[in-house]
This record gives C-alpha cells, structure tokens and sequence, in this order.
C-alpha cells in the first residue's frame, strides 16, 4: 500500500476482490469513467469532514459540487488555453480536459451547514457531521 492508498480507504465500506481480498473504497463507481480523476484529501475531524483538491486553472463557477448526506461529487474541465503542437511536448504531467470524482463519506453530513471554499486554486469543502446524539423535545398537539 503507498501514501495514496490513505485517501481511498475507510473502515465503513468493505468487499472482497476477485483475489479474496479487502477493498475497503473511498472511491464510488463512477459512470464518467472517460473523464480524468480529480485528487482529494478527506481528513476525518470530530465534528467535520474536510476534503481539499487542487483545482488550479478553475473559475469557481466553473466547479460543480453535489452533496449528499454520504456522498461528494465534484466535477469540472481544466481548459488549456494555448494551442501547442503535441509533436512540441518533450514531457507531459499536466492533465487538460473534463474530471470528476466521487467520494463516499466515511460518515454522515448536514448537507444545510456545509460549505465550500477556493482560493488560489486550493479547493477546501468543510462537511459537518450530522450529530446523531443530538435530542430535541417534540411539542405534541391536539387535533
């Protein structure tokens, strides 16, 4: 297991592999197979889930960003705004073009009181875990 494997692992979901062995995935089966895979850290903190991406050459309002109550899915493009002939690259890293990434959270959310944040390229999503020991009184009424 390298350094990266850290992010795509949790305890919550687990499989077994053709091999027999455990897949414990962060990562959900995702249908844009085609497009790029965006880079995440997911730090797991008390009372949030915080999930940073580097998301350089992006407008903001170029991001979309669905929540769900177990689920993060960010999607964007990276354009390449110069035209450069491929017989002109001596070496090649960067990715340009469509990405997404889905996320299964290792715990629930409140979709209501998450936020997200970019600046100078560092995308940082704050998700705060629903407290499920948290007690309110229900009023009864007559009808």
């Amino acid at each position: 297991m390298d350094e990266f494997d850290d992010i795509e692992h949790s305890e919550e979901t687990s499989e077994q592999d053709e091999h027999g062995e455990i897949n414990n995935s962060l990562e959900a089966p995702d249908e844009h197979a085609d497009m790029g895979q965006l880079s995440v850290d997911v730090i797991n903190q008390p009372d949030e889930i915080i999930i940073r991406a580097i998301v350089a050459g992006i407008k903001p309002h170029e991001l979309d960003v669905q929540i769900s109550r177990d689920m993060v899915v960010i999607t964007g493009t990276r354009e390449d705004e110069k035209e450069i002939d491929e017989r002109d690259f001596y070496h090649r890293e960067l990715y340009w073009g469509s990405f997404s990434r889905k996320i299964i959270l290792p715990e629930e959310i409140d979709v209501e009181l998450s936020k997200a944040e970019e600046k100078h390229g560092l995308l940082e999503l704050h998700l705060t875990k629903i407290d499920k020991n948290k007690k309110t009184k229900l009023q009864v009424k007559s009808i």
